[in-house]
């Protein structure tokens, strides 16, 4: 890698008094936080914690200012870490990136080695980030689901914000894998759009009834949940005996309203889903089968390209509950 290279562009997020805004600016890696390796970024994504730390609804960032993106994917320019040289394709998703350390949003990124996986051959650098934080979260899902007993043919598995990076990825994933799926949404325009990604079943979610009952109908065999709030509640009242519930998100807010009944006689788990800091094995472990048996088929219909300038668009549809499938950052 050269000694120096040309400013580039890139996303930084700033608070002035208690405003918080982001903008394109000219950055130099001199400028960067620190780490062991240099990446030449070729794309990013969105995440809802992207939007909420670019749009201030919630303390995300450590710092200011910072270059936002929780994810990247892009090659080595260089690394004083042995595991790593240059022209490595590699990913990095979660730990500190976008939130203390400057984030993906950038044409170059630096980065501690600890975080980065090298990416698996069977994905290209537009697949790492059309799956990036989203995707890992809805794959760790279905594996921790796995992990605890879920089986094909065990029943029905529905999947709550189904539209959504997680929601939409995990429907693909499960799907694949050859689960009967039943696919949540509030948005009843996105009905084929989920049956095109092999939700067997779409249930409006203005269906789903509010009950006083502790327990409900025994459905579901197992569920991948990034909502949270009266949706993970009423899933705990409907999940069949031992079934799990993989819960990554709060959307629909932070509180939960149920009681121990379903968990004390139909043994019901609930299981927190954290990408952030998931252990390195883990973590390869997830990446791995993201690139064999659980790669979405329909991945280009999931995720679709937006540019540097794109970014404030995109935030704006996350944080009004909009999006659908994932935005993919061309950051080169």
């Amino acid at each position: 890698m050269p000694t120096t290279v040309a400013p580039f562009k890139a996303f930084r997020i700033s608070q002035t008094d208690n405003t918080i805004s982001g903008a394109i600016v000219d950055a130099t890696l001199d400028e960067l936080t620190p780490g062991d390796v240099v990446i030449k970024a070729a794309y990013s994504s969105v995440n809802y914690k992207d939007a909420l730390a670019a749009t201030g609804g919630v303390k995300i960032l450590k710092k200011f200012p910072l270059i936002g993106g929780i994810d990247v994917a892009g090659t080595v320019a260089s690394s004083t870490d042995p595991r790593f040289k240059e022209g490595d394709q590699v990913v990095v998703t979660g730990y500190d990136l976008g939130v203390g350390n400057d984030g993906g949003y950038s044409a170059y990124v630096r980065v501690p080695a600890d975080w980065i996986v090298r990416l698996p051959s069977s994905l290209t650098l537009f697949d790492a980030m059309a799956l990036g934080t989203a995707g890992f979260t809805a794959a760790m899902s279905v594996i921790r689901l796995e992990q605890n007993g879920l089986k094909t043919g065990a029943g029905p598995v529905i999947v709550t914000g189904a539209t959504g990076g997680v929601g939409s990825i995990a429907v693909a994933i499960l799907a694949g894998l050859g689960y009967d799926v039943t696919a949540v949404t509030g948005k009843d325009s996105e009905h084929e759009y989920l049956k095109s990604l092999g939700a067997k079943t779409v249930m409006p979610r203005s269906a789903i009834e509010k009950s006083t009952r502790p327990v409900e109908k025994a459905t579901w065999a197992g569920a991948v949940d990034p909502v949270g709030g009266d949706i993970l509640a009423w899933l705990t009242k409907t999940m069949s005996y031992g079934a799990s519930i993989a819960n990554s998100g709060l959307t629909g807010g932070i509180e939960i309203h149920t009681t121990v009944i379903p968990f004390i006689l139909r043994g019901v788990n609930l299981l927190g889903i954290d990408s952030v800091m998931c252990p390195m094995p883990m973590r390869l472990e997830v990446w791995r089968r993201l690139a064999s048996d659980m790669k979405p088929k329909v991945l280009k219909s999931i995720a679709r390209e937006i540019p540097l300038s794109g970014l404030p668009d995109a935030f704006a549809t996350l944080a009004a509950g909009g999006a659908k499938g994932r935005f993919v950052v061309n950051v080169a």
